[in-house]
């Protein structure tokens, strides 16, 4: 099922700093720094019964000083599970794609204007560009030094400079991209799909067959783009949050 090795492959690529299986479900943690790598992962099939579960999961959470979020998928989640954290009070927020695109028989990526970063210097990029600092920039080191897969933080040279930065996680034939942000300065002149098209073709060159991303639902100017890169859906998923939960970041 294409579905569930995307899954599989979007949460090796962002791992959280600690986790804990828990009959099925993957429960993450990383300090608040994105819902992703800071909530509930119900991937395979439970045994226990559902609403005891919920509430040590949400023990689990409050003992790490986290509030519980529970990030669900169509294709791991029963309807009751999501009944049950709506009786509890928790709201769905955020509702997502993961997008993906067949790179087999495509052709026609440049390779583009790409530059390899050393952690230092695509953190501080990055870092500028999207308004993170402190302990959460701190955070995204350690992640980011976690990832099991092929890593590259790469940047887009131009003329003014370098305009843009991005995350990309290879997997075997899986290639992941995360964190793409252009220069606030540079933004609307179409350097994020120049810096995609490069990472495709880099990706397609090292065995690639599949890419991914996640977007947000609401974010039309974003999911416009991706569309006119070849992606389309693959799955949407949610986030369960109680209406204080907050974090950094999807």
């Amino acid at each position: 099922m294409l579905e569930r090795r995307l899954e599989e492959a979007a949460l090796n690529a962002w791992p959280p700093l600690r986790q804990m299986l828990y009959d099925g479900w993957i429960l993450r943690f990383s300090r608040g720094y994105t819902k992703r790598a800071n909530s509930v992962n119900p991937l395979y099939a439970s045994r226990l019964e559902l609403r005891e579960k919920v509430a040590t999961c949400e023990r689990r959470y409050r003992e790490q000083g986290l509030p519980p979020i529970f990030r669900l998928t169509p294709f791991t989640t029963s309807t009751t599970l999501d009944g049950i954290l709506d009786e509890r009070g928790y709201a769905t927020i955020e509702p997502s794609l993961v997008l993906h695109r067949d790179l087999r028989d495509r052709s026609g990526e440049g390779a583009g204007e790409l530059r390899e970063e050393t952690l230092d210097d695509w953190l501080a990029l990055f870092g500028e560009w999207s308004g993170l600092h402190g302990e959460h920039r701190q955070t995204l080191r350690m992640m980011l030094e976690a990832i099991p897969a092929r890593r590259w933080l790469v940047s887009l040279a131009a003329e003014e400079g370098t305009v843009a930065c991005a995350l990309g996680v290879l997997e075997e034939e899986f290639f992941g991209i995360f964190d793409l942000v252009t220069a606030p300065r540079h933004r609307g002149r179409g350097y994020a799909p120049r810096l995609m098209q490069g990472l495709l073709h880099r990706a397609k060159e090292h065995g690639a067959a599949y890419a991914y991303l996640q977007v947000v639902q609401s974010n039309a100017p974003a999911r416009r783009l991706y569309e006119k890169l070849g992606f389309s859906e693959a799955y949407p998923y949610w986030y369960r949050a109680l209406p204080s939960a907050h974090s950094t970041g999807d």
